[in-house]
């Protein structure tokens, strides 16, 4: 099944379920989506911002990693629609990893040069949001199986509980 299956990386693509049980799909979207919120509630943001290079608009984030491990930065861009699905509002958020000669790599940082993402969110029918996520990055270097298995037992989970915690204190910050 070479087509579907164009790589044989090793690495792992992560696919999320899960449910913000008190937040609407709206403010869901409105927070993941606001960049300089984030850098108030994500703890592993070291740098984040969008600018315009040739008439698109590039996200630049670093990403701090515990020690001994190099940070890594992407560069990516990505878009959000708002969808009818059958009389369903469903938002969508694709984001993907783009080569900007404006953006070079930084001396001790590792660039993460193929990333993918893409995101659903949609009413879970009262008052809360439906997350559906696939997630495929190559983070380069060594990462050992330790941190591997911590971002796939505890990062997803822990990284949900923030974005919750984030649209509750969204309303009061903007």
């Amino acid at each position: 099944l070479p087509i579907l299956f164009p790589q044989q990386s090793g690495l792992y693509e992560y696919k999320i379920f899960g449910g913000l049980a008190d937040c609407s799909p709206k403010l869901c979207v409105d927070v993941y989506m606001d960049l300089d919120f984030r850098k108030q509630w994500d703890q592993y943001v070291k740098e984040l911002h969008e600018k315009t290079y040739d008439g698109e608009k590039v996200i630049y984030w670093e990403v701090k990693f515990p020690f001994p491990l190099s940070n890594r930065d992407y560069v990516y861009i990505r878009e959000c629609r708002e969808m009818d699905v059958a009389g369903r509002k469903v938002w969508v958020v694709l984001a993907r990893s783009v080569s900007v000669p404006q953006c070079p790599e930084k001396p001790g940082i590792i660039r993460v040069k193929n990333y993918k993402q893409s995101l659903a969110i949609e009413s879970d029918g009262k008052t809360g949001s439906k997350v559906y996520m696939y997630y495929f990055d190559n983070p380069g270097g060594m990462i050992p199986s330790w941190m591997v298995n911590w971002a796939a037992k505890s990062g997803v989970p822990a990284f949900l509980k923030d974005m919750q915690k984030a649209c509750h204190n969204y309303s009061k910050s903007t």
